[in-house]
């Protein structure tokens, strides 16, 4: 299983596919994975096989790691186009979350002004005002939702605890357009059942959602690296597009990673 972990606090700079030249921020150990959900597809593997060992770094550690790097890159006259919280599971688990956002917002402003600070979050903890108000300062708050059907989201997204999928759609309106949706559709089988999510059945109800949550914009993506549960298999091209094209007769702003 080749599977991902990323080093801590800092990790980078990386392309990516969707926000260019991006500088990652991990908030999770170093030396394994602690999630909300327990994606089958996640690249950084199942939560019971990545058990971290390790703690979080400190929100100083952070800062510090974090303006180490961004002095290091102006000193050689580089730039990132975005510094993005992702790696090792979800950023807003960190209990100084909010904290580490306002210092980011402060070391961007100072070290790399035209750079972006996105987060990347399945959204699980969004109901929570703290992280709420964290996620409304930043430029881009990436928000998952592969779909609205409860009985797909607990065999794929694999939920760790409680998930009030109608409290979390409740509180993406309330970022009143600011938001950017962030869904992976997919193929293939699981235990004998067809996980597709790429037809009508799975499309036309989430576009009903989206257009109720009114996001800035939907990214949508496929697999890109190997999943840690076998049978997956990448959307195809012509799928993402047909998704994209549904959503821009809707005036819904889109693009797909492939």
């Amino acid at each position: 299983m080749s599977t991902i972990i990323y080093p801590s606090p800092i990790f980078g700079p990386v392309k990516s596919r969707r926000l260019g030249i991006s500088l990652g921020i991990n908030l999770l150990p170093a030396d394994g994975k602690v999630c909300t959900f327990d994606c089958i597809y996640c690249e950084c593997g199942l939560n019971a096989t990545r058990k971290a060992k390790s703690a979080m770094p400190t929100r100083e550690e952070v800062a510090r790691a974090l303006e180490k790097k961004l002095e290091e890159m102006r000193s050689c006259g580089e730039q990132p186009d975005v510094l993005t919280f992702a790696g090792n599971g979800e950023p807003t688990i960190h209990p100084h979350f909010g904290e580490i956002i306002d210092d980011t917002i402060d070391l961007r402003d100072r070290l790399c002004p035209s750079a972006k600070v996105s987060v990347l979050t399945n959204a699980t903890l969004i109901t929570r005002d703290k992280v709420f108000e964290a996620l409304k300062k930043v430029d881009n708050n990436i928000l998952k939702l592969d779909t609205i059907n409860t009985g797909y989201i607990s065999i794929i997204d694999r939920p760790t605890g409680k998930y009030d999928l109608d409290a979390i759609i409740e509180r993406m309106k309330a970022f009143e357009g600011r938001a950017v949706i962030q869904t992976m559709f997919l193929k293939g089988e699981l235990d004998g059942r067809n996980i597709d999510n790429t037809g009508d059945s799975f499309v036309a109800p989430w576009i009903n959602a989206i257009k109720d949550i009114a996001p800035r914009e939907v990214m949508i993506y496929t697999i890109d690296r190997e999943t840690p549960v076998k049978g997956l298999q990448k959307a195809s091209r012509e799928e993402l597009d047909r998704i994209v094209s549904l959503l821009g007769k809707e005036g819904i702003k889109a693009s797909a990673s492939y």
